[in-house]
């Protein structure tokens, strides 16, 4: 390459000074445009170039003060209007106002790509998994608390002359005052005693129809006369602390006539357990009470129970013109009360709820060997139902066992027992008499 193909390619193009001669060539401006433009007045023609303003500013190029032989220097060209030192060729500013901005690039416009919906095939199988999940977790619970039931041996034995099966489902509720799994500090707190052995404290049998009517819940006050098979006249929960609770369901399918189907226990602990589990029982005291004796202490109107205020509520003797008889009207509210609010969706769906009340009852409760967790799971769906609640009718008293006994008023009671074992509503009047 000669000096001048070198010079002309460092020359700056368009600074309007004349390039070196090719051979036989005229002199030509570099840049300059292959027409001509025309010239504004006042303007000053330029060396085959544009016409440039007498007040415009030329800046030169870098190359520019170099002269193509090498030969005298020109003076130094200017580069954004200041003299430039130095021969080197100039490079652009960076970081000026014209570099580009600093941070993060902005989100790129426009309409974004649509998002890919999932197949079907994957929702079903999404779906298919967690139904898996559901029934063996239901599963595994089921043979969780079913092996937790403790079942009692020869409860529902046949015997001689045992009432026939009846329609219906029958089920003899007991509450025991045994103190086992109490510690002696609970006992102080709940006043229960130190007393030895297990009687009954209350009885109830439940009748729940096929016909789809309401449940009726029934009172069998502990101290009412009837005769014990061989061991004759005597109060009722004398059977249970003599034989126990086959002796016991014995005695009362032998004065109802209604064949039990189904048998469940509780004593004090299980009873705290179970009303702790769902996170206490609203309850409407009728009378304030105040009950040393029940470690009781208890305003007028609806709140709610804690375990040992319930208790304490269903075992105390205070109030009403006949002790005994209000204390089973207490029960059988109470029992009401605690199976529906246990039976609720509010506690059975919520597993914080559900799972601690389970493994409560299944601890709590004792059930005779045929009894599993759908029967109790039936018993607490009907008893959510609000059951028609009563007791026996009565009709004075007598002595029987070495003290005064309840006795039933025989007419209304054989009335009463009659339309559990058809399997038909109570009687109005005999209700409006219990």
């Amino acid at each position: 390459m000669s000096e001048d193909d070198r010079t002309r390619a460092m020359r700056s193009p368009g600074d309007g000074r004349p390039l070196p001669r090719r051979n036989d060539e005229e002199p030509r401006s570099a840049g300059a445009p292959a027409h001509a433009f025309p010239q504004r007045p006042g303007a000053r023609p330029t060396s085959g170039g544009p016409p440039v303003a007498d007040d415009a500013t030329v800046v030169s190029s870098p190359m520019a003060d170099q002269s193509p032989q090498g030969g005298d220097q020109k003076p130094k060209g200017r580069v954004y209007g200041k003299q430039r030192s130095g021969s080197s060729p100039v490079r652009p500013l960076r970081g000026g106002a014209e570099s580009p901005p600093s941070g993060p690039k902005p989100p790129p416009s426009g309409p974004k790509p649509p998002r890919r919906r999932p197949r079907a095939r994957t929702v079903l199988t999404i779906i298919a998994a967690i139904l898996a999940v559901l029934l063996v977790t239901t599963v595994g619970l089921f043979f969780w608390i079913d092996g937790k039931l403790a079942g009692i041996d020869k409860v529902l034995d046949d015997y001689p002359d045992r009432p026939a099966d009846t329609p219906g489902t029958n089920w003899l509720l007991v509450g025991s005052d045994s103190r086992k799994g109490l510690s002696a500090a609970q006992r102080r707190k709940l006043a229960t005693g130190r007393s030895a052995g297990q009687r009954t404290d209350s009885m109830m049998l439940l009748h729940l129809p096929d016909t789809g009517d309401r449940p009726t819940l029934v009172s069998l006050p502990r101290d009412s006369a009837v005769t014990i098979p061989g061991k004759g006249r005597n109060k009722l929960n004398a059977a249970y602390a003599i034989g126990g609770p086959p002796l016991l369901v014995q005695t009362v399918e032998t004065v109802t006539g209604v064949h039990i189907d189904n048998y469940m226990e509780i004593g004090f602990a299980g009873f705290v357990d179970i009303v702790d589990a769902v996170g206490g029982v609203e309850i409407d005291v009728r009378a304030a009470v105040n009950d040393p004796k029940a470690g009781l202490k208890l305003k007028k109107g609806k709140q709610i129970l804690t375990g040992g205020q319930a208790l304490g509520y269903v075992r105390t003797r205070k109030g009403g013109a006949l002790p005994d008889f209000e204390r089973t009207k207490r029960q059988r509210q109470f029992l009401s009360a605690v199976v529906k609010k246990a039976a609720s969706p509010g506690v059975l769906i919520n597993p914080f709820t559900s799972l601690p009340l389970a493994s409560a009852a299944t601890e709590a409760v004792a059930v005779d060997n045929g009894t599993g967790v759908f029967d109790m799971l039936s018993l607490g769906l009907a008893m959510g139902d609000s059951p028609v609640t009563t007791v026996v009718p009565f009709g004075g008293s007598e002595i029987a066992g070495g003290g005064t006994a309840v006795k039933w008023d025989r007419t209304k009671a054989l009335a009463l027992f009659n339309a559990l074992k058809e399997d038909k509503p109570v009687p109005k009047d005999i209700l409006d008499a219990s």
